[in-house]
């Protein structure tokens, strides 16, 4: 028997005249995940992915690689045999000898219909065969052993249990985003919401370096790495912020601050996704969850934004929803280490929870936007982050540079 993972799109499936286009980017992007892991090659066959294994294939570690890919549904770890009754149970008979179990299911699915049983009649013939071979009972509501049965013209796949996979589109068939990264716990989440919708996702981080320490750029660049996972790359654009916050904080009322920051974080993300060649920007915004992202604040920020549609993939969800993803994709506890964020650097003690246009556009009449958003833009740096395939099991120490 040859085993191998057997994988299972998941919107893929809807495609149609298209289908091929995104099956080549999700097995291009596989074959880029599992580079430097031993294994036998990756093939598309009949609606699937296959991935061949040696006896030195890295079984722990390609299941975790795979669990971050976008477009597989679920995949397992699979035995293959020829597509012949006989040869099937002889090998069933083989993969159970290990295993002990009290009660157990069949679970045929046929790929094709060329098979001269249909899949109830392969699930009655194999349960006979594990019943008389194990004295075990079928039981098809909650069995301790599910064995599933997959024919797909002459090949069938054995198998025990299904993992999840990233679901979603396969990377890079969405187009490019570019998403405001604060080093928080809800951007992160944010951006890999479009990950798993196929986008290639850049991202910009707004620092007050010399004011604050360089924590805040250590968290992004470590955050980059871990969702650069998703798509294999991570660019990077670090703008320096302070002299933008200076100006605000000389010229404009305090209540206003926040917005005012906000406002310009948008114009200069649009001027760099104009230079990107990038169609819609992204942000960790959830309405209500603080001051700025009142409905009202959330309007008059986005009218900054002259040409790209922005995207809110949170507004709708509440703290412990993001909590839970940030955890499951291991950005959590980077996202809580301290450090000091640009935005917590002249914060009011009274934010404006219900900003206007009129009273934004006054305050705006006594700064600059075009000299501070052109020297803010002529000051950003752009770095490619490696993509980050350890796992994370504690918090690591952030760089301990102190303000100059």
């Amino acid at each position: 028997m040859n085993q191998l993972v057997l994988a299972h799109y998941h919107e893929i499936n809807l495609k149609k005249n298209n289908r091929g286009w995104f099956e080549e980017h999700l097995h291009r992007h596989v074959e880029l995940l599992l580079r430097g892991l031993s294994h036998n090659g990756v093939k598309r066959f009949f609606g699937r992915l296959i991935i061949s294994l040696g006896p030195d294939s890295p079984q722990a570690e390609i299941e975790r690689r795979l669990r971050w890919v976008s477009g597989i549904a679920n995949f397992s770890f699979a035995w293959e045999v020829p597509a012949d009754l006989e040869a099937i149970r002889v090998a069933l008979g083989s993969l159970l000898q290990a295993r002990q179990f009290a009660t157990f299911k069949i679970d045929t699915r046929r790929g094709t219909k060329d098979f001269p049983l249909n899949s109830q009649q392969v699930n009655e013939d194999l349960g006979g065969f594990v019943r008389a071979l194990s004295g075990a009972g079928v039981c098809l509501d909650d069995p301790e052993l599910t064995c599933f049965v997959e024919i797909v013209g002459k090949r069938a796949f054995l198998y025990f249990s299904k993992i999840a996979g990233g679901g979603g589109l396969p990377p890079h068939t969405g187009g490019k985003v570019l998403c405001l990264l604060s080093g928080g716990i809800d951007s992160p989440v944010a951006a890999f919401r479009m990950l798993r919708r196929g986008c290639q996702v850049q991202f910009v981080h707004y620092h007050s370096f010399p004011h604050t320490t360089l924590a805040s750029q250590d968290k992004v660049r470590r955050i980059v790495g871990i969702l650069g996972r998703y798509q294999l790359q991570g660019k990077l654009h670090l703008v320096p912020f302070a002299d933008v916050q200076r100006e605000i904080v000389a010229y404009t009322p305090p209540p206003l601050r926040v917005i005012l920051y906000r406002r310009f974080m948008l114009r200069i993300a649009e001027a760099l996704a104009r230079r990107e060649g990038v169609a819609a920007l992204v942000t960790g915004d959830s309405l209500g969850q603080v001051a700025s992202q009142t409905l009202e604040n959330l309007r008059v920020v986005s009218a900054a934004a002259a040409e790209l549609p922005i995207f809110r993939p949170l507004v709708g969800d509440d703290k412990e929803d993001i909590i839970r993803t940030a955890r499951s994709i291991e950005t959590y506890e980077v996202s809580i280490l301290p450090d000091q964020d640009c935005c917590t650097l002249f914060v009011p003690k009274h934010p404006e929870t219900g900003a206007n246009t009129a009273q934004v556009a006054r305050a705006e009449s006594m700064l600059d936007l075009n000299r501070l958003t052109a020297a803010a833009l002529d000051a950003t740096t752009c770095e490619m982050v490696e993509p980050d395939f350890a796992a994370r099991h504690k918090q690591i120490p952030l760089s301990s540079d102190a303000s100059i």
